[in-house]
């Protein structure tokens, strides 16, 4: 019976390793695909001829000269186009997210701080299209304290994640390289799945806007997958390490995440606090962190941490 389990196990190592040998070899595909100077080009593109677009549109909907029927109402927004570029522009930040995970998992995070910080600067601009074309002090007001809030919480996660990127030190999580790169490989094959959730994600909300002409804008439905995404990476670490700092160092991230998921879903100015409150606990985590440093064996670098 043991010789049978130390078969099994051998079989079942050799199966994985070609597994992710080939996930990771499509995974690697996409990842230089998505950074290709051309498909930086097309996205450039592709956001400028959306603008375009959509500003005319809103001049001949606003001036009636056509009717765009369940969209109507939205086009009569003369900044309606700049919620649309901003929405896009976060989907692609999206991307970026996915292929970030098997670099770093602290990296990871300080993407969706970024991402958070995008969203707070589109709650901006949106703001602005609450004031009267006359810009009448009343209803300049509520608009400006808005804007002003979403546009400060925008910049302190913005000057907080840059400063904390400076501090982050990685180490290997893993004893050996072959464990390592395994490691790594295993967060390959889970952006692979965070990106069918994505598509799935995207297309039930484009259905959703060509049934109801409004978009659903559900970047808290993906940061609650991403919450499951960042539990299983703690207990994937487990198959390599115990160490008490990496262990609660991988969680305290989960936590991070879920802070931005709440941040997401609750009323204005409590959302941007939320955020602030978020940032700075992951600080506060990569200062602690680096401090206990020396307590651990040492290790060379690891963009994989």
């Amino acid at each position: 019976m043991f010789i049978l389990k130390i078969v099994v196990l051998h079989y079942y190592n050799i199966m994985l390793k070609q597994f992710l040998t080939h996930t990771n070899l499509f995974y690697e595909k996409l990842k230089l695909l998505w950074e290709s100077k051309a498909s930086l080009r097309f996205t450039s593109t592709i956001l400028v001829f959306i603008f375009i677009t959509c500003s005319l549109l809103s001049v001949l909907v606003i001036n009636n000269y056509i009717h765009l029927g369940i969209f109507n109402e939205s086009f009569k927004n003369p900044f309606f186009s700049i919620e649309i570029v901003f929405t896009i522009l976060l989907i692609t930040e999206l991307f970026g997210l996915i292929f970030m995970l098997p670099k770093s998992v602290a990296k990871s995070v300080g993407k969706q701080f970024e991402l958070l910080s995008l969203i707070f600067l589109r709650d901006s601009f949106k703001e602005f299209s609450h004031i009267a074309s006359d810009f009448s002090l009343e209803s300049l007001k509520e608009p400006l304290i808005n804007m002003a809030f979403y546009g400060f919480g925008a910049i302190v996660i913005f000057a907080t994640i840059g400063y904390t990127y400076k501090l982050q030190k990685h180490i290997k999580l893993t004893n050996t390289e072959d464990s390592q790169e395994q490691f790594i490989h295993l967060k390959k094959l889970l952006a692979l799945f965070l990106l069918i959730a994505f598509a799935i994600v995207g297309f039930l909300d484009i259905k959703a806007l060509v049934t109801t002409g409004k978009y659903l804008h559900s970047f808290k439905t993906f940061y609650t997958v991403l919450i499951f995404s960042d539990i299983i990476i703690v207990l994937i670490a487990l198959r390599y390490t115990l160490s008490y700092y990496k262990i609660f160092r991988y969680s305290a991230f989960v936590l991070a995440t879920i802070l931005i998921r709440i941040s997401l879903s609750v009323k204005p100015f409590y959302d941007v606090i939320i955020g602030v409150v978020a940032v700075l606990f992951i600080l506060v985590l990569t200062l602690t962190y680096n401090y206990f440093l020396k307590d651990l064996p040492s290790k060379k670098p690891s963009k994989g941490a």
